[in-house]
């Protein structure tokens, strides 16, 4: 179930993103627990746009998006969506940014 809500949202946020088309926003994850009644679904933004507005923009437009689901198939239970941001991509781009940053002070004592 969560790679199905993965692959399906991850075709339609773009539509339901056209406000934050300069940015890219991707879904790390989605978690679903045993009961398939939810879904928390993991994003990462990349761009000019707040990542906290793309996610309330989200959250606002969940009851459309559970429809769009809904249409394309047939669950027991359409889970209710949770939109939340995926801190883990924030960690790796800290990382990269403080690597390459080591490596540029390398070259100049080096």
């Amino acid at each position: 179930m969560a790679s199905f809500l993965r692959e399906t949202l991850s075709a339609l946020l773009p539509s339901e993103l056209r406000d934050f088309s300069a940015s890219l926003v991707s879904i790390t994850r989605v978690e679903v627990p045993a009961d398939l009644r939810s879904a928390r679904v993991l994003l990462s933004v990349f761009g000019p746009a707040d990542p906290e507005d793309v996610r309330g923009h989200l959250e606002r437009r969940t009851g459309a998006i559970r429809h769009r689901l809904a249409s394309l198939a047939e669950f027991k239970y359409n889970p209710q969506l949770f939109f939340a941001l995926d801190s883990s991509a924030e960690s790796v781009e800290r990382i990269t940014r403080i690597i390459a940053e080591s490596a540029h002070d390398d070259d100049k004592t080096g």
